[in-house]
């Protein structure tokens, strides 16, 4: 299948369940989405079980031919990662920066841990064998926040503004962090020569601070190419340019991309906003990257849905599943409570912070594509169980109560 056909079939869906979603569902937009696909799915598998495999079966044969980790992580992640940027004042965020870079950095690497040593040791007492790397990579791959699913419902909530830059600041960078921190650790589970301390290290450098350099450079080289015209045509092609070209080559170049993509969204929505842009540009700019972002998470949340038909689920792996659901929430809490707590001694928080950041820190497609690019085997098919289930739990019942429980916390 081409494509162009594929790209149909999922727009189609996409626009569909859409469609339902906003006439009869009610829910928010990428929540509907999931689960009518999700409810589509079950469809399809259930019918399977009465002897109809024909629909089921070319669903699974159109679903296998795409590469969700590719379609993401090399497509759909640059245009999300920057169209979030975009929006994001870099005065509020300055004013979050030591928040947000915590726990976009130690609460990332204390929840890889957490949940990494916590699903050793319940599968050991399960009897299911899973290296300790292995268990690291889930904790790495669980650990990103998506924010695109609850943001709405922040705003909508009467979240606090504060609130909102912490957790949308966080998620935007803690997505590079986690991605950076699960290929050092695939690396040494893959790798068969001895790796040192010095060369991950180096990795670590060449990713993170190569990807935020990178990044600045290709936002600058941007801002000062806009600033040079003024015909909003040719300027949001320019930064269209600027996230397809910048990210296939810092993916070419060995630097984080998902990081470049967040520094250069941010130095174009802030400094290119203000100083290199009309206000005619602006609002066609805006509505182009908002338009971008809407429709590829209306598609990307299908795809979530959608993926249960290729997946093979054995019974002790769904109850394994099951039981990485509160070790995933804990392990947030740890992680978002601990340094709160300690900066809670020199700045003051909204009430109800962690609690809010604890549960409204989903995990969405990031999560499934990094468990869909490891290598084949047993460990692969185990951690991608583990991760979709946490990944549907999270966005149905965190995604569906985050509200009541932000309007909860500011009454």
């Amino acid at each position: 299948m081409t494509i162009l056909n594929l790209a149909a079939i999922l727009v189609t869906l996409a626009a569909v369940f859409g469609y339902i979603n906003y006439r009869y569902i009610r829910l928010p937009n990428t929540i509907g989405l999931m689960l009518i696909a999700l409810l589509m799915s079950l469809t399809l598998i259930l019918m399977g079980f009465f002897g109809l495999t024909g629909i089921e079966s070319y669903a699974q044969q159109i679903l296998s031919s795409i590469d969700f980790n590719t379609t993401l992580m090399h497509g759909m992640l640059s245009f999300l990662l920057f169209a979030g940027a975009l929006h994001i004042n870099l005065e509020d965020l300055a004013s979050q920066k030591w928040v947000v870079a915590i726990l976009a950095t130690f609460g990332v690497v204390a929840s890889t841990f957490l949940v990494g040593t916590a699903a050793w040791y319940v599968l050991g007492w399960l009897g299911i064998p899973l290296p300790y790397i292995y268990c690291l990579l889930f904790g790495a791959l669980i650990s990103p926040t998506d924010p695109i699913a609850v943001m709405g419902i922040l705003k909508t909530a009467g979240a606090p503004k504060t609130l909102e830059i912490k957790i949308a600041g966080e998620s935007l960078f803690n997505d590079g962090v986690a991605v950076v921190i699960f290929l050092v650790l695939l690396s040494i589970a893959t790798s068969h020569t001895e790796i040192s301390a010095g060369s991950i290290a180096l990795l670590f450098v060449e990713e993170a601070i190569g990807g935020i350099v990178y990044g600045l450079v290709i936002g600058y080289i941007t801002y000062c190419m806009l600033k040079n015209v003024n015909n909003y045509q040719i300027e949001v092609l320019l930064t269209l340019a600027l996230v397809m070209g910048g990210y296939a080559l810092a993916t070419a170049i060995h630097v984080s991309a998902p990081l470049a993509m967040v520094v250069a969204g941010l130095l174009i929505g802030n400094q290119g906003r203000q100083f290199a842009m009309s206000e005619y540009t602006r609002e066609h700019l805006d509505t182009f990257w908002e338009l971008v972002d809407e429709i590829l998470n209306a598609v990307l949340f299908v795809l979530i849905g959608l993926e249960l038909l290729v997946l093979t689920f054995i019974e002790d792996h769904l109850f394994a599943s099951l039981l990485m659901i509160p070790i995933v929430v804990i392990a947030r809490l740890i992680s978002v409570g601990l340094p709160i707590g300690l900066m809670r001694f020199r700045r003051a928080f909204s009430p109800g912070v962690v609690k809010i950041l604890t549960w409204g820190g989903l995990r969405g497609g990031i999560s499934v594509a990094l468990a869909l690019s490891l290598p084949a085997g047993s460990e692969r098919e185990l951690i991608l169980s583990l991760t979709y289930v946490v990944v549907i739990f999270s966005i149905t019942v965190q995604g569906l109560t985050i509200g009541r429980l932000v309007r909860a916390s500011a009454a």
